[in-house]
């Protein structure tokens, strides 16, 4: 009886620790946006209040985009370059900021950095003995870093309804590419088919 409720435990514990790590990077960066925005406001309003005497409801929001998109400018300088890469090794020597860090960091660069992953939408079929196929997204060609021979490919198949999603070990020759904009696929299959594919 204490094995089975240890192992109860120990489940339940797995399962906190993956929720903290699904929601901790969603809540960190949402948290830090809404501070910087609570405190950028306040004080551009209290100093366009003291000067100007009115009020322009949304600055802050507005300088949080632009400050936002400064630091993705000044990221990409020579200049500001060795501060990035500090700034990396620093986050990868804590190791629960590592996690979170690379995860945040590697799942947006895969949406919209240079290296994007998401770009090659496929059909996968999903049993050799039937017709049924998924839309997904073609991630990785070589898998020999995992001892996979080249005959297999990786494929990421979204969820409908929410942002998560499946990495499946497929043979080549179940996967067709599909003629259609990669942010297009995205959006009908998060939508469950709802959004039209636009060409």
């Amino acid at each position: 009886m204490p094995m089975k409720i240890n192992k109860i435990l120990k489940l339940l514990l797995s399962w906190f620790v993956q929720g903290l790590l699904f929601i901790a990077p969603l809540f960190i960066t949402a948290y830090a946006i809404y501070i910087s925005f609570i405190y950028v406001d306040g004080w551009l309003n209290q100093y366009i209040r003291d000067y100007f005497h009115f009020n322009i409801p949304g600055l802050g929001l507005i300088t949080i985009i632009l400050m936002i998109t400064m630091v993705g400018f000044l990221g990409r300088t020579i200049i500001f370059r060795p501060m990035m890469a500090y700034l990396d090794k620093a986050a990868a020597r804590v190791p629960f900021i590592k996690i979170i860090y690379t995860s945040i960091k590697d799942l947006l660069s895969a949406f919209v950095g240079q290296k994007r992953k998401f770009t090659e939408p496929v059909l996968v079929k999903v049993n050799q003995g039937s017709d049924l196929e998924k839309l997904g997204f073609l991630t990785q060609r070589d898998l020999s870093s995992l001892g996979i021979g080249r005959e297999r490919v990786a494929v990421y198949l979204p969820h409908s309804y929410n942002f998560s999603g499946n990495l499946f070990i497929v043979a080549a020759e179940n996967v067709r590419p599909i003629d259609a904009p990669a942010a297009e696929v995205m959006k009908f299959i998060v939508s469950a088919g709802v959004v039209g594919i636009e060409n």
